[in-house]
């Protein structure tokens, strides 16, 4: 537990001390140009790309699901692999009353919604 405690510190902090082009590179490297633009509320992945190198930049609420999505991916990427945490993303979570933490982010607030979403990225990494 303490483990775990660690690294969701680890990727709290990544995702808050990175710049926001810095965290949409990794998060892309992780889950994917259309997951992100998926999350980021947006409907092409051009602009993921320009989010990444600072050509644009997206809302402050975007920029919050961005990071929360950064460190919910690290903290499962880093344990079981990329793969692993797009299908996280993307499969209906029943400690999320069966939505997929991707569509929780798009669509959901993250001051609420991301306390759940977090908690559900501890309960799969702690219990397999």
């Amino acid at each position: 537990m303490v483990t775990q405690a660690r690294d969701d510190l680890a990727g709290y902090n990544a995702a808050m001390r990175m710049t926001l082009p810095a965290v949409v590179t990794e998060l892309r490297g992780i889950l994917g140009a259309k997951l992100v633009a998926y999350i980021g509320a947006v409907s092409e992945t051009r602009a993921v790309r320009q989010w990444a190198e600072g050509e644009r930049v997206p809302s402050q609420a975007t920029g919050n699901r961005l990071r929360l999505a950064y460190q919910a991916a690290k903290c499962i990427s880093d344990a079981e692999g990329p793969e692993t945490a797009q299908a996280w993303f993307q499969g209906l979570n029943p400690l999320l009353d069966d939505v997929s933490p991707a569509r929780l982010l798009r669509e959901g607030e993250v001051e609420t919604d991301g306390r759940a979403i977090i908690t559900a990225e501890r309960f799969f990494l702690a219990n397999g």
